[in-house]
């Protein structure tokens, strides 16, 4: 009794409401006009309905929209792995599609030769300070020895220096080591084409009389009986004459792009000299 006392403004209140919900729902399905009585009823308590309505209407748009929201970050998880593999198979795609292209234009400058090749893949690279060379996946169990030259559809790349029964060291034509008896392929003029431990190389011993401009190819001549005579070795791009030197200074930018060396012909060659140097 003492708490409806307490709150007994509150419990009129409520009682009130309920007074009034029950007279409105009386004069429903009677199809007559409200009594003054129920038009009072209607104007209390029809804002209350519209508020309880409104929220029951806004929770269930609330959960509603969860669900759907989790579906949609599910499915978009489910899209992205979908993306994630596809853009991965794309990969192994577009790799396989340039592999067979580079492996298409080693077959290509094979066939367009007498010379026996046997391809090898780069497996490993020695490329310190003084000393540029890379191992291939090939040795004396494929017929390699010391001294055969290795090549590629854009040119020249080195020579095999070092063999064991599976694998095979080749030096650069960019090592410091490196020698190759050249020809400037328009003119005919002889030269040493030498490396410079970078990306680059030195055509060396050029007399002052040839005839060479920046742009000529330099290929091999022939001599010293490890690489076949008209490889390409590279471009003239810079000619230095210097009137107290015998020779001219040529600089010479490699026709293979070492950076991008993953596939090698070696050529097997018949006229082999074992320990035969490549100026001979």
């Amino acid at each position: 009794m003492t708490i409806f006392l307490e709150h007994r403004a509150k419990w009129i209140s409520y009682l009130f409401i309920l007074l009034s919900l029950i007279l409105l729902s009386l004069s429903i399905g009677k199809g007559r006009e409200w009594n003054p009585a129920e038009k009072l009823a209607i104007e209390i308590t029809a804002p209350f309905q519209k508020f309880f309505i409104g929220t029951i209407s806004t929770a269930k748009d609330i959960w509603k929209n969860y669900f759907f929201l989790v579906e949609t970050r599910q499915e978009n998880l489910r899209l992205n792995k979908k993306i994630d593999l596809l853009e991965i198979e794309n990969s192994r795609y577009q790799e396989l599609l340039l592999t067979n292209q580079r492996l298409q234009q080693l077959l290509k400058f094979q066939q367009n030769t007498e010379e026996t090749f046997l391809p090898a893949r780069v497996i490993g690279w020695d490329s310190s300070v003084l000393f540029k060379s890379i191992i291939i996946g090939r040795g004396e169990n494929d017929g390699l020895k010391i001294n055969m030259p290795v090549v590629n559809s854009k040119g020249v790349i080195g020579r095999t220096v070092s063999v064991s029964h599976n694998y095979t060291q080749v030096l650069l034509i960019t090592d410091q080591n490196s020698a190759v008896d050249g020809l400037v392929q328009r003119s005919r003029c002889r030269g040493m084409l030498k490396g410079r431990g970078l990306s680059e190389c030195s055509f060396d011993y050029v007399i002052k009389a040839c005839d060479i401009e920046t742009g000529d190819a330099i290929v091999t001549s022939g001599l010293g009986r490890t690489f076949p005579k008209g490889l390409y070795l590279g471009t003239v791009k810079k000619i230095k004459d210097s009137p107290d030197k015998l020779f001219k200074d040529v600089m010479v930018a490699p026709a293979v792009d070492f950076s991008k060396l993953e596939e090698v012909l070696v050529i097997l060659r018949s006229g082999f000299v074992p320990g035969a140097s490549i100026d001979d």
